[in-house]
């Protein structure tokens, strides 16, 4: 069985995983998430940091953990295991940017084949944070999601520091040793599935799967979810 940490991704939090943390308790595991700085505290976004970010995934985790990253959480996650040697078991990315070694996330983001967020983004009027446009997140985080779980994640939803997203990030030698996984998901309206892939062409085939769900499948299909990382784990 298998500890995991999972990392939410822009303007979510640890409530985001309601549905899978107990799916992956019935199946033996032992699961947690944790809400990043500056998400559902009364941080200054401005005095957010991407070093800081990393550093309270590792404070959460062991070296026996799993650690899984949603979305922009690929960033943090990425960060936290190239700090230390050996500090986490193995990374699984879902839905999630693959940092580039020198990029920040927003340099990934304006790269990519498509941009899907566009005005649905609303930066605060300091520029220090931003938030996604209520109308607009049911089509681009939860369109497969039960209404009942859209209606929760829409009461949830929090300003995202920009800086940690706007910060590059160097990768070397801690992270490149750590056994990884993706997990691409089809039918996201949020980050092109085709981007995803792009992200991961050059990974083992056998680390790269896939679910036909919108960007949020913790909510679409958490049980599908839990079987599918408690698998990934098992080589790790």
């Amino acid at each position: 069985m298998t500890d995991f940490l999972l990392i939410h991704g822009s303007c979510h939090g640890a409530w985001c995983w309601r549905d899978v943390i107990p799916a992956l308790a019935a199946r033996g595991h032992t699961a947690r998430a944790i809400d990043l700085p500056g998400h559902g505290d009364a941080r200054d976004p401005a005095t957010v940091t991407l070093q800081e970010t990393a550093e309270a995934i590792l404070a959460a985790a062991t070296p026996e953990t799993v650690v899984l990253g949603h979305s922009w959480a690929g960033y943090p996650i990425s960060a936290a295991a190239d700090i230390v040697p050996k500090a986490l078991r193995g990374l699984i990315y879902l839905c999630a940017y693959v940092p580039v070694s020198g990029q920040s996330l927003i340099d990934m983001r304006k790269a990519g084949p498509r941009q899907t967020i566009g005005s649905a983004a609303i930066k605060s009027a300091d520029g220090a944070s931003y938030t996604i446009e209520p109308a607009a997140a049911p089509r681009l985080f939860y369109h497969d999601c039960p209404q009942e779980a859209v209606d929760y994640a829409l009461s949830h939803l929090c300003p995202q520091p920009i800086l940690p997203q706007d910060t590059p990030l160097v990768l070397g030698d801690n992270w490149q040793a750590l056994p990884k996984a993706y997990i691409r998901c089809t039918k996201d309206q949020t980050i092109p599935p085709e981007y995803q892939a792009q992200m991961v062409a050059d990974w083992p085939r056998g680390s790269v799967y896939e679910m036909p769900n919108s960007h949020s499948p913790f909510f679409a299909n958490p049980e599908g979810l839990a079987d599918l990382i408690g698998h990934i784990a098992k080589d790790f």
